[in-house]
């Protein structure tokens, strides 16, 4: 069976510049796999979208999404592929309803019963002018287009951003579905702990170059999570730093930890101490990605 999405030596640079914007991108992605394209901004990954997407052709090497050439046989790959368009402002004058029934002429949608579970989902807002729109809500319209018709093969560039919570779970639950039924999720972030919980393998790109592949299984293993603590009393310093090499003193009573691996012993001082509060950060991507990756960033 074909790769859902294979890439080989696919590289762009765009007119003008002397650096390539995405450089010998080799990679393949599984039917039923949902794979997490991993990077800071400017690193590649809208690059890489576009690219794949036909939107802008390759300057060298080649991909296919099920088996047919992204350039050469286009149309036919877009049949197949779900992408949420990007900020909607092309159709600002539509009202959600108006811009679903316009995609739909252009890609049907196989069960109507599909839409209306997308729209109740999201609770979308199809009767309001998309241009008044929030971010978020315009998101959620460009959402249910990408989902509606059932592709085999979605391709989502930061799709959470600007839903809140509550939306993000729903998103979380459709792309579960999407793998259990067979379907494949090529997914872009910058979020390392979004993309832990939706994907089974991420690629690290970083200036335009897939530097490291990983399971999410290993990539747990590796992985470092941080905590905000605060004690009602002096923190237990000598007993975190004998569980972790980094910790960061903000106030007698207050630190930052960071902790690899397994939590339990971590959870099991914080059971035995008084805390006031416990915060977990956002993950900086950056940040991690240099944690894991070390030595082959500082190569690059």
């Amino acid at each position: 069976m074909a790769a859902a999405i294979e890439t080989h030596k696919l590289s762009k640079k765009y007119s003008g510049t002397k650096t390539f914007a995405l450089q010998n991108l080799s990679l393949a992605v599984e039917p039923g796999e949902v794979y997490g394209f991993l990077g800071a901004n400017g690193a590649g990954k809208s690059t890489t979208i576009r690219t794949l997407l036909n939107f802008i052709q390759p300057t060298s090497g080649s991909a296919t999404i099920l088996g047919s050439d992204i350039v050469r046989d286009s149309v036919e790959v877009k049949r197949h592929v779900g992408y949420p368009a990007g900020d909607l402002v092309l159709y600002r004058r539509m009202n959600g309803r108006q811009f679903l029934r316009y995609m739909a002429a252009l890609q049907p949608v196989k069960h109507r019963e599909r839409l209306k579970y997308l729209v109740t989902s999201f609770q979308a807002q199809l009767d309001k002018p998309l241009e008044t729109l929030s971010k978020g809500n315009r998101q959620k319209i460009g959402l249910i287009q990408a989902f509606m018709h059932e592709p085999e093969v979605l391709i989502l560039d930061e799709p959470t951003s600007g839903l809140d919570p509550l939306m993000q779970e729903v998103f979380f639950s459709l792309v579960r579905d999407v793998k259990h039924q067979g379907g494949s999720v090529f997914v872009s972030s910058h979020n390392l702990a979004e993309v832990q919980r939706m994907c089974d393998r991420v690629g690290f790109i970083r200036a335009g170059k897939l530097v490291a592949e990983q399971s999410i299984a290993d990539l747990t293993k590796t992985a470092s999570q941080t905590f905000d603590v605060t004690f009602t009393a002096a923190a237990p310093l000598d007993e975190l730093q004998r569980l972790s090499s980094k910790v960061n003193v903000v106030a007698p009573n207050r630190v930052t930890v960071h902790v690899q691996g397994n939590l339990t012993p971590f959870l099991q001082l914080l059971a035995r101490s008084r805390v006031a509060r416990l915060d977990k950060p956002e993950v900086n991507l950056e940040e991690e990605f240099l944690q894991f990756y070390n030595q082959k960033a500082g190569g690059r």
